[in-house]
């Protein structure tokens, strides 16, 4: 998107713009229902937590509050100078004189016009940059509600893992029931049942760690929310968006046109080109315009004589500084166009790693969900039942009963992977967040 404007729109555009951006509603916050809302007061979805971070984070409110703040200068540049009131008077005078001879009170108003446009220029140079606060704010927004929703699929996963971890346990406990049995038939030594059972403790000290990692992200997760740290949170059960937002051509398009660093070096562009439009105005003078009212004691009027003036500067004598401002102004304008092209490349680059990132970890998803999961939970299944049958041993079977944990638990890391790169690929693109897939889902039956 090209910033081109125009003195009449360029401050309203600004306005409603923002306001759409900053609240949500120009992507669709204003879709989240409270029907999707879970039960329990420390239960979230992913869409709560999303609205309470956008309504409650510290970092994302001083990020507006330094947004509106830019936006107030815009109409303080487009104001004219203010006008100015003198008046004199003469208190006594040592010369013997006629009475009228000279005025003895005086009073002028003088008003700078600025006919050289300097005003509108220093207007479009305070938009432009309330123009990159405002990308900077979304830039804050998007970063904070990325790690709100990558805490909520860390915490997602965590869970999941304790639940793999327990159901180890129980896999685990069957083996050593097992082979207690077998001990107590004299068919096993003593030695099994103590390797089994010391597999099943380092089950066990394995979800204290986990556990200390749910506490962790919990923690996290309130602080972006602005809760108490220490307030329990539950999450309740989502889909995920397990999809690309748009196809990659169009992502392509997206990015040049809605990454909040490309918007501010556009912003950048458009305040540099302003700066040099004004150093070229600087030589034209703009006239000071003045109407003065004099008054002699001795006349019986109330005011005895008016005039007025027109004073302007002279630029022209001193060439050598506006001829070097306007010089520093086309360089910095190159500069800033120079940082837009660079911003360009680099969110293209980034767009092309996160696409492969996102299409290795979809790979790596479906091996496992296809192939790799279903093969190892058979041939647990498989030696376990040999094993009761004296046609394993116990190591063939603990064996695999480690190799499918580590897989469930390399699954479950990937999938939660998967859905952090989808969000950390809106962030990038610059797409305010989207409704989760259970989100949608409640919608469309509150449609029906």
């Amino acid at each position: 998107m090209n910033y081109n404007f125009s003195v009449g729109q360029s401050f309203v555009f600004l306005i409603s713009f923002a306001e759409l951006c900053l609240t949500g509603h120009l992507f669709g916050r204003d879709t989240w229902s409270s029907a999707n809302s879970p039960p329990g007061r420390d239960t979230f979805s992913l869409n709560q937590i999303i609205a309470a971070v956008l309504a409650n984070n510290p970092a994302i409110q001083a990020a507006r509050a330094k947004w509106t703040a830019a936006r107030e200068r815009v109409p303080q540049a487009a104001a004219w100078d203010d006008p100015k009131l003198t008046g004199g008077t003469i208190f006594a005078r040592f010369v013997s004189i006629p009475a009228n001879s000279f005025t003895d009170q005086t009073m002028s108003v003088e008003q700078m016009i600025p006919v050289s446009g300097k005003n509108r220029s220093k207007e479009r140079i305070a938009t432009a940059e309330a123009l990159v606060a405002l990308e900077e704010a979304r830039r804050h927004s998007l970063d904070i509600i990325a790690k709100a929703k990558s805490g909520y699929y860390l915490l997602k996963n965590l869970n999941a893992l304790l639940d793999l971890n327990k159901a180890d346990e129980a896999s685990l406990v069957q083996s050593a029931d097992a082979t207690r049995a077998r001990f107590e038939a004299g068919k096993q030594g003593q030695a099994s049942v103590l390797l089994t059972e010391t597999e099943r403790q380092k089950v066990v000290e394995a979800r204290r760690d986990l556990e200390q990692q749910l506490s962790d992200a919990q923690s996290n997760l309130n602080v972006l929310m602005n809760r108490d740290p220490f307030s329990p949170i539950h999450i309740a059960p989502d889909d995920g968006m397990e999809s690309l937002p748009a196809p990659a051509e169009k992502l392509r398009e997206l990015i040049l046109t809605n990454r909040p660093e490309v918007r501010e070096a556009q912003a950048r562009l458009t305040a540099a080109n302003a700066k040099l439009e004004l150093a070229k105005r600087e030589w034209i003078p703009d006239p000071t315009v003045s109407l003065e009212a004099e008054r002699y004691n001795g006349g019986s009027q109330t005011v005895s004589q008016v005039g007025g003036g027109v004073s302007i500067s002279l630029p022209w004598f001193n060439g050598r500084k506006y001829r070097a401002e306007e010089a520093e102004a086309r360089s910095e304008a190159f500069a800033a166009q120079s940082e837009l092209t660079n911003a360009q490349t680099q969110a293209s680059g980034l767009l092309r790693n996160q696409l492969e990132k996102i299409e290795a970890l979809h790979h790596h998803i479906e091996l496992y969900r296809g192939n790799l999961l279903p093969a190892a939970r058979q041939t647990v299944a498989s030696y376990l039942a040999d094993y009761q049958a004296d046609k394993a041993d116990l190591q063939t079977l603990l064996s695999s009963q480690r190799n499918l944990f580590e897989l469930e638990t390399m699954y479950a890391r990937d999938t939660a992977e998967f859905d952090t790169a989808l969000v950390e690929l809106d962030a990038l693109v610059g797409l305010e967040q989207r409704p989760s897939a259970t989100g949608k889902h409640h919608q469309e039956q509150q449609t029906k």
